[in-house]
């Protein structure tokens, strides 16, 4: 057995990278990433995530060799250099629904999921993605917004911001009704791999069923090489509803908010001044 020096790179905001950091271990069919976690339903999540955005045909993972609740193994992608032909080819967000068999049992693993903050995954919704104010408030953007508040991180003061966004239009994900895609869910750029077999994969999933909107602003809020190619490859094949770029603000605020509450005031300047610019349209 051999240990490679450069395994996957883990996300700051994903359960599995709060233990060790993973390894590549060659074995005689190949080569494969193992990782380790204290915490079983994190384990069981990815692995489930994984196969859950793999069974789209459109999103390329690694494929999930085995897991138990403290291992998971999967394939290593050989990684090459960003290229421009690979990011428009890219598809950041499935297009399948996620009203599709198997999404129940992505839904239990991720709710359970949801009571530890460093992983942050939202609910994996099996009917249209809460684009009003009763689904913002509730599971995605308050809860953290109080926690950031008890600790400090955001002044009672500057929370009124994000409150009256919630209950606001700007607060929703206007445009046309669409069924909740298959999201990756964690999408920055250190979990965006580029093969050196010209493809894009991606790794280290928070997988849910959401709007298609939320995975291409978090790949803007936290940089992508070649990302207007990446975006206009997509929209090409997929279009967006008008109006999707002034909506980047609101879908970002949810990270930002997570990020607030793990890394501190810097993410929250950044959510107060999202949530400021999206009251201000």
């Amino acid at each position: 057995m051999s240990w490679p020096d450069s395994p996957h790179k883990g996300s700051p905001a994903n359960g599995l990278s709060r233990g060790p950091s993973p390894r590549s271990l060659s074995t005689t069919g190949g080569v494969v990433v193992v990782k380790r976690s204290g915490d079983p339903v994190a384990t069981r999540a990815e692995a489930a995530g994984l196969r859950w955005l793999a069974d789209t045909g459109t999103v390329r993972v690694p494929e999930v060799r085995g897991h138990d609740d403290t291992w998971l193994v999967v394939d290593r992608v050989v990684e090459g250099r960003p290229g421009r032909e690979a990011a428009v080819a890219f598809r950041p967000c499935a297009g399948r629904s996620a009203r599709r068999r198997g999404a129940r049992v992505r839904r239990a693993a991720t709710r359970r999921a949801r009571g530890r903050v460093h992983r942050a995954r939202p609910r994996c919704a099996t009917s249209p993605a809460p684009t009003g104010r009763a689904g913002t408030r509730s599971t995605r953007v308050l809860p953290y917004l109080r926690r950031a508040v008890d600790q400090g991180t955001v002044r009672p003061g500057e929370a009124s911001v994000v409150e009256r966004l919630c209950e606001t239009a700007a607060g929703t994900v206007p445009g046309r009704p669409e069924a909740p895609a298959r999201l990756h869910g964690d999408l920055w750029s250190g979990n965006v791999l580029w093969g050196a077999d010209g493809q894009v994969w991606l790794i280290d999933p928070a997988a849910h069923g959401g709007h298609r909107e939320t995975d291409l602003a978090m790949l803007r809020l936290f940089g992508c090489p070649h990302l207007e190619r990446v975006l206009d490859g997509y929209r090409e094949r997929a279009p967006l509803a008008d109006g999707w770029a002034d909506r980047v603000g609101v879908h970002q605020l949810f990270p930002l908010l997570v990020h607030a509450v793990l890394f501190g005031r810097s993410y929250a300047e950044q959510a107060l001044a999202a949530a400021r610019a999206a009251l201000a349209r």
